[in-house]
């Protein structure tokens, strides 16, 4: 059975306006997958959220590429289903569209026979056995890293745990030449009729993947069972991967480890997908390829030049400046080092390097001759004020948060008027005229 894919709208989909640049449709894309990824959400959501995923992916797919984007543009849909003349049928190819929006929007309806279920697996005898395997899930896995890693680079190895087909029974699940029966449970279909929650005190009926046959409609006999894996068609892996973080790479960026997921009988592996989740860091601050950081200086540097080192690099390399003599530093003033920012993936470029300058104050009291002092500093541009008389005031530090903490009595006089306004907006008794 197919879907109509004519009134799916994947900017729609993705969140996007049709309007949006690449940029904005992969922090899109990267936004939902997080979000609807099934291992991201409740078991009980899980089946939805791996139609969703799927959907959300295949979005963007066709909506990053320029050239996929202009066909969807331009045709819609129809571009990419099987057998529609003059589009090529390069996605068409990859991706079984019909079936993945009937899923979107049509499972858990009865009474389509052929359909795979909310779990995605492929039923005997429906039309999936004729196209290419489906792909399993991915597995999506925040990973820190710290600013270091991330600004030179490296390969960690890590230990990893999945399913792998068991090579006894090839996944089958069964001894050499035993033949499965059909499953009581299910009754070949792999899937069970149950209740499943969409909403707060809302209940639907939908197919569910059966527990007793794991999905494939058919199981084995005690004695007819693989020795290896008894029955189960596979059999735990521990492997030791590589992840390899690039240079440059930033917060968002994915790490893809293709196949390297759970394997599954009648399914393409999916792949470990990594999600670099950046660590703040003490010194820098990191936007886009810059870098920032605090440079304190003492008062005595800041009239009189500086010149030592001010900051430690994230590969270990101390940054030294020299500000000549005569060149007074000002609080909050910025030095930037071109060059000494975050490298660019795939460049030999580099971002830049921002220091904003906070001078540090010395205690009071620490002059011993302050009228020696006051007669070498400039006396500066201060404006004088006249009036008569002079008034001496008392004062008292304070913060400027507490500015407006006094009040003129409006407050009160506001109160007296919103209660008059009630009065009358009651029915309350009229003024008269005087």
């Amino acid at each position: 059975m197919n879907v109509s894919t004519e009134s799916i709208d994947l900017y729609e989909v993705l969140g996007v306006a049709k309007s949006a640049t690449k940029t904005e449709i992969k922090k899109a894309y990267h936004k939902a997958a997080l979000s609807s990824h099934p291992d991201k959400v409740p078991e009980h959501e899980r089946a939805e959220a791996e139609i969703t995923f799927k959907a959300v992916s295949q979005a963007y797919e066709i909506l990053y590429d320029e050239d996929t984007r202009e066909r969807y543009d331009i045709h819609g849909m129809a571009a990419f289903e099987s057998g529609s003349s003059g589009m090529g049928g390069g996605m068409g190819d990859e991706v079984d569209l019909d079936d993945l929006f009937a899923q979107m929007f049509m499972g858990g309806m009865g009474g389509m026979g052929g359909m795979p279920g909310m779990d995605g697996m492929p039923r005997p005898g429906g039309p999936r056995g004729s196209r290419r395997k489906q792909r399993g899930k991915d597995v999506v896995q925040e990973y820190p890293v710290t600013l270091e890693d991330l600004y030179k680079g490296k390969t960690v190895k890590l230990s990893s745990v999945r399913n792998k087909i068991c090579a006894g029974c090839e996944g089958t699940g069964g001894k050499d030449k035993a033949k499965p029966k059909r499953c009581t449970t299910c009754d070949g279909t792999g899937q069970v009729q149950g209740i499943r929650q969409v909403g707060r005190g809302l209940m639907t009926a939908s197919l569910l993947p059966c527990d007793s046959c794991s999905s494939t409609g058919s199981t084995f006999r005690d004695k007819d069972r693989c020795r290896k894996c008894k029955g189960r068609r596979v059999l735990e892996e521990k492997k030791v991967v590589e992840v390899y973080i690039p240079r440059g790479s930033s917060q968002g960026d994915h790490i893809v480890l293709e196949g390297e997921a759970d394997e599954q009988p009648g399914f393409e592996t999916g792949n470990i997908v990594f999600v670099i989740q950046e660590k703040q860091h003490d010194v820098f601050e990191r936007l886009g390829a810059d870098l920032k950081a605090t440079v304190k200086v003492s008062l005595a540097e800041a009239l009189t030049g500086l010149k030592r080192t001010v900051v430690k690099h994230l590969d270990g390399r101390a940054i030294a400046v020299e500000v000549p003599r005569g060149k007074v530093l000002r609080p909050g003033q910025v030095l930037r080092v071109k060059g000494e920012g975050m490298p660019m993936k795939k460049s030999e470029l580099r971002g830049d390097l921002y220091l904003e300058i906070e001078i540090e104050f010395p205690e009071d009291g620490w002059m011993a001759d302050v009228d020696a002092i006051r007669n070498i500093l400039p006396a500066g541009n201060v404006p004088k004020v006249e009036g008569e008389p002079v008034d001496e005031v008392v004062f008292e530090e304070a913060g400027i948060e507490e500015f407006g903490n006094n009040s003129d009595g409006d407050e009160d006089e506001d109160d007296g008027n919103d209660a008059w306004e009630d009065v009358h907006a009651d029915g309350g008794a009229q003024c008269a005229q005087q």
